[in-house]
């Protein structure tokens, strides 16, 4: 029995959840309106395995929520439930730490799927997500691809690379590396300065792209 919290603030489509994600067997903690109510609900005694989160919502939307998540609950799993079918969207709510995207008018059986590979897997990347995220890698600044020759990469440093690729979190990368997490983010900031990038999932894209991990 899976336990789920369901976040979306229109009231109507969270009850048809509640009755769905009840008929397959799964306990419904809690419902709320927007990421406050939500943060608010949480019990740290009693928290959800799986969050379904809707994107656009007042007070506290969807992006906002899963970052704090991330931060104070990463143990607490996200799948992202949204009208939205942008990359856009899709790129900045992985990158807050949701495990998988999926669109509200997706079959019962897609939900059942994701919700079951991101406990599985850790994560659920649907056609729609894994399409989107490699039309973002082609859309990238040609000007990436001469990066490799013109700022060459250590040893070190295209190790870590390897690694961030994973879902292997930045500490569990320095118990791989053998080395402390400050030197990781050594490691990650250089990289940072080197190629121009801000994210983690920046430093993904320029790994693909650059054919330093294959996907």
């Amino acid at each position: 029995m899976i336990k789920i919290a369901l976040v979306d603030d229109h009231s109507l489509l969270r009850m048809g959840l509640a009755s769905l994600m009840e008929s397959q067997g799964n306990t419904v903690l809690f419902e709320a309106d927007n990421g406050k109510e939500f943060v608010n609900k949480l019990d740290a005694n009693n928290l959800p395995q799986i969050v379904l989160m809707d994107i656009n919502m007042p007070e506290m939307d969807g992006f906002e929520t899963t970052q704090w998540l991330k931060q104070h609950y990463p143990g607490v799993l996200v799948l992202a439930l949204s009208m939205y079918d942008n990359e856009t969207s899709i790129i900045r709510m992985l990158k807050c730490g949701a495990k998988g995207y999926i669109l509200k008018d997706s079959e019962p059986a897609e939900l059942k799927t994701a919700i079951d590979n991101i406990l599985s897997k850790g994560f659920y990347y649907s056609d729609l997500v894994s399409g989107k995220l490699m039309h973002a890698i082609n859309k990238m600044d040609d000007e990436t691809d001469d990066l490799k020759n013109l700022v060459p990469l250590n040893e070190r440093e295209t190790t870590f690379l390897k690694y961030t690729c994973t879902e292997l979190t930045y500490r569990e990368i320095a118990d791989k590396m053998f080395v402390s997490p400050r030197t990781i983010d050594g490691y990650r900031d250089a990289l940072f300065e080197k190629l121009k990038l801000k994210t983690r999932v920046g430093l993904v894209m320029y790994a693909i792209k650059n054919g330093i991990v294959n996907v």
